[in-house]
């Protein structure tokens, strides 16, 4: 019997994670089966347990690759920037970006994944951790700039931000209208640009 190659492994491997994307966008977690996911693939369940102990561990290396492209995306667009307002643009529109191209996805983490009971310390929510983190980082060079206020706690910054574009985004999600991104970037930037300044009450 011919021994399966290392590029073969990995193709099968993506395809897996691909079809799992694909069923647990359109399905939600909770309904989605091993079956169907091995049914998009083209496989057997039994497969697909080769390579992945558990539904669970399954959507985490989905919400991995989806983290690592929303990740190097946006510190590619930061880095582009030469100043903290541009930076601070560009990382508005790119998250705003990521409600309008991954609705689906993006819906799962809203609904699902974030409500699970073990969510507080998983691999799921260090992944938006990391994330998250891009723009603490963009904060504390605004502060040495003084551009940002130093009386202003980073972590309500962040809890606004990302709050207010998912309340934004999920509005746009639940009635199917399409997100204006550039003109939504602008006007978030531009609130947020004026109030950090200021100093705190």
């Amino acid at each position: 019997m011919p021994r399966i190659t290392a590029e073969r492994l990995q193709d099968r491997r993506d395809s897996i994670l691909a079809a799992a994307r694909q069923v647990f966008a359109r399905k939600g977690f909770a309904q989605a089966s091993i079956s169907d996911i091995a049914q998009a693939a083209g496989t057997s369940d039994g497969l697909i347990y080769r390579y992945f102990e558990s539904k669970r561990i399954l959507l985490v290396e989905v919400l991995s690759a989806f983290y690592g492209r929303l990740i190097a995306g946006t510190e590619q667009a930061i880095d582009a920037q030469p100043d903290f307002a541009g930076k601070l643009t560009a990382l508005v529109q790119r998250h705003i970006k990521a409600f309008a191209e991954d609705t689906d996805l993006c819906r799962l983490f809203i609904a699902e994944v974030r409500n699970f009971d073990d969510y507080v310390g998983s691999a799921s929510q260090e992944l938006n951790r990391r994330y998250t983190s891009i723009l603490l980082r963009v904060i504390a060079a605004g502060v040495e700039q003084e551009l940002v206020s130093p009386e202003i706690d980073p972590r309500l910054i962040r809890d606004m931000l990302f709050g207010g574009i998912e309340h934004l985004a999920w509005r746009h999600i639940s009635s199917g209208i399409a997100i204006d991104v550039p003109g939504a970037a602008r006007q978030i930037s531009a609130m947020l640009l004026c109030g950090l300044k200021g100093r705190a009450a």
